[in-house]
């Protein structure tokens, strides 16, 4: 695929599974490259990406419709195919004579073609393949407890088995919403790979992006020195660790802390709020009720306390006799 002269690549966003535009607008304001960059062919060497995405495409109707149906008949390649939201159970539905998530129609019968046939005709045919935000990868809130459609995420209905046209799996890039720098960083180093210019991304276990879900919330968190020295937050604005108000940094597996939310700005603890576990495979329910101490809250705290507390009684000593002293004022 890397010796074929590739002059446009396409992006063929189906947001027609179970969620809430949220993912779409969360990679708007990705700086990292920006959406901007890619779409008009900024970044060395790359072509210019073309995006078809229900929401912000000039087209509509047929016409919108018009490049899923190039794409399965072969006539859009190379092409990366998304996925936000979640994936409904059709068999459900169809014992109802209905179905939940559809977009176009089939011209020979008619009836609305469910997102899952559209994801079955296509994803083969993808040289990757993106489940952007925690329903695509996981499941999500849709998935959550009393779960009417059975939804799922884009791995449980494909298999962890499958592999693109670059011979890639299913590659997750949960959030709800996900950091949009780490999804559009996701998709230029694909347009690389499928350029045959570098590498895919290096995926973990579940397929996640290792730059942006190697690491946990914690290793970047400005607050990880007050844990270290046993002191925690009391009260929502505090200044100190917020382990003591529920928060789930320590477990989860996000660089938000580090890269911020748009442009290095911002980010979950940076900005006061405790971390939920949005990136994660069991979110909703594992993290549920947010913002609460839990059983796995009290044994870190307990633990970190003690050792925490005689490191910081130690390092204030060194201060006071030592290092924050100067040798002219005895």
């Amino acid at each position: 695929m890397g010796e074929k002269k590739i002059e446009k690549i396409y992006v063929l966003w189906m947001s027609t599974g179970l969620g809430c535009d949220g993912c779409s607008i969360s990679v708007t304001g990705a700086t990292n490259p920006s959406i901007e960059d890619v779409l008009a062919g900024r970044l060395p060497g790359v072509p210019p990406v073309v995006l078809v995405h229900p929401v912000l495409a000039v087209e509509a109707g047929e016409d919108l419709i018009e490049y899923y149906r190039k794409a399965e008949r072969g006539e859009l390649d190379p092409f990366v195919l998304v996925l936000e939201g979640s994936v409904p159970d059709e068999s459900i539905a169809e014992k109802q004579q209905g179905w939940w998530a559809a977009f176009g129609f089939d011209k020979q019968t008619y009836k609305p073609i469910t997102t899952v046939e559209w994801l079955k005709r296509l994803a083969p045919k993808a040289a990757a393949v993106i489940a952007i935000g925690t329903c695509a990868a996981w499941g999500g809130i849709p998935a959550a407890r009393n779960n009417p459609t059975n939804a799922m995420g884009l791995m449980d209905l494909l298999g962890k088995d499958f592999k693109s046209k670059l011979g890639l799996p299913i590659i997750n890039v949960p959030g709800c919403p996900p950091q949009g720098d780490n999804f559009m960083k996701t998709v230029a180093l694909l347009i690389l790979a499928v350029l045959g210019l570098s590498p895919p991304p290096e995926l973990d276990e579940l397929g996640r992006p290792v730059f942006a879900y190697g690491e946990t919330n914690r290793q970047g968190c400005p607050r990880a020195g007050f844990a270290e020295e046993g002191t925690y937050a009391q009260e929502f604005g505090a200044k100190e660790c917020l382990l003591s108000l529920g928060c789930w940094g320590p477990v989860v597996k996000c660089n938000v802390n580090r890269v911020g939310w748009i442009n290095g700005v911002g980010g979950v603890t940076n900005m006061g709020g405790p971390c939920i576990g949005c990136t994660m495979p069991g979110f909703p329910d594992a993290f549920s009720p947010f913002y609460t101490r839990q059983s796995e809250h009290m044994l870190s705290l307990r633990f970190g306390f003690l050792p925490g507390s005689i490191k910081k009684s130690a390092r204030l000593n060194t201060m006071k006799t030592k290092t924050d002293k100067s040798p002219r004022w005895k």
